[in-house]
């Protein structure tokens, strides 16, 4: 769960998750309608697909052009106290300086 919050922490996926709500749209419409650069696009993508949110399918267009395609994968994210704690058990949570806050070895 915390690889999904993490990647709906940001305004710019959270767009893209509701450009591709219903549709499958080519990498580079995707990069219009969002206007973002796809470099920066393909980041957030990346981030998309490791939370399993979005997946994509590459396709050849009839002239042979290797064409990426995306959509959003069914997904629902249901929070409560309990779920939550659970997330955090997962955390490495650092402290200011750099450190973990977990026991180091001396």
């Amino acid at each position: 769960m915390i690889k999904i919050l993490e990647a709906l922490a940001n305004p710019h996926r959270l767009q893209i998750i509701a450009l591709l709500k219903g549709r499958r749209i080519h990498v580079s419409q995707l990069a219009r309608e969002a206007k973002i650069s796809r470099p920066l696009l393909y980041m957030h993508l990346k981030r998309l697909e490791a939370a399993k949110l979005v997946s994509s399918k590459m396709e050849l267009s009839g002239d042979g052009k290797a064409m990426n395609y995306y959509e959003l994968t069914p997904f629902a994210l249901h929070l409560n106290p309990e779920s939550i704690a659970e997330a955090v058990k997962t955390l490495t949570i650092k402290k200011p300086g750099g450190t973990t806050g977990e026991k180091e070895d001396k």
